[in-house]
């Protein structure tokens, strides 16, 4: 999204407002702001280039256990058009569902604290938590779809030989990739000895830390 305003829906406008609020009352609090969002596409560019080496390693393991010829390569266009299906609006929706249960495990008002939403200018669903996490909450719940959905798919198809699992996995792996650029800033954060917490962003692709002055 870059840091030109999108167009904000009312949902996004009273989340916009309540987040406004809550940096409010963490400023009077004694905490620091600080801003670690990032555009819609340079995250798309971002998960390609850190992606490339999981999907490699996947697809390395497969092969690995299932030699060229010995897996499960059958074809059909039902199967086809129903994998895709699958791919685009069941996964889909589970990558945000895992997110926003992992993130309400950890939240104090649990799934009340998770809001759902979509970016339709870029086709991009998301889902936001509400409460200040510390960092290895945020993180495990950033990261939680793509290992689950990822990685996970990536071992049963190895073990099952199944050739169409493997492409979905490597897929939702891909689709990680955003996740993982924010994972990767938020690691890379350096935080002073004092308390920090990072709340993610109602309505940008990222999150904020407040730092404790």
């Amino acid at each position: 999204m870059g840091k030109k305003e999108r167009e904000l829906t009312p949902l996004e406008q009273k989340r916009k407002a309540d987040f406004e609020r809550i940096c409010e009352e963490m400023e009077q609090r004694g905490y620091l702001k600080r801003d670690l969002t990032v555009g819609i596409l340079q995250a798309n560019m971002m998960a390609v280039i850190i992606m490339l080496p999981f999907m490699a390693a996947a697809i390395g393991a497969y092969y690995r256990i299932n030699p060229v010829g010995s897996g499960d390569f059958s074809f059909s266009f039902h199967g086809f058009i129903a994998f895709w299906i699958a791919l685009l609006l069941l996964l889909t929706a589970l990558h945000e569902f895992i997110h926003g249960l992992t993130w309400g495990f950890f939240a104090k008002g649990h799934w009340n604290a998770i809001a759902f939403g979509v970016i339709w200018k870029m086709l991009t669903p998301y889902c936001t938590c509400s409460e200040p996490l510390t960092r290895w909450q945020y993180v495990a719940g950033a990261a939680m779809p793509t290992l689950i959905l990822g990685f996970g798919l990536a071992a049963i198809a190895a073990a099952a030989g199944n050739f169409w699992l493997l492409l979905l996995s490597v897929v939702m792996i891909l689709s990680g990739g955003g996740d993982f650029f924010i994972v990767l800033k938020t690691l890379l954060h350096k935080r002073s000895d004092k308390e920090v917490l990072y709340y993610d962003h109602p309505y940008e692709c990222g999150v904020v830390a407040f730092e404790r002055k």
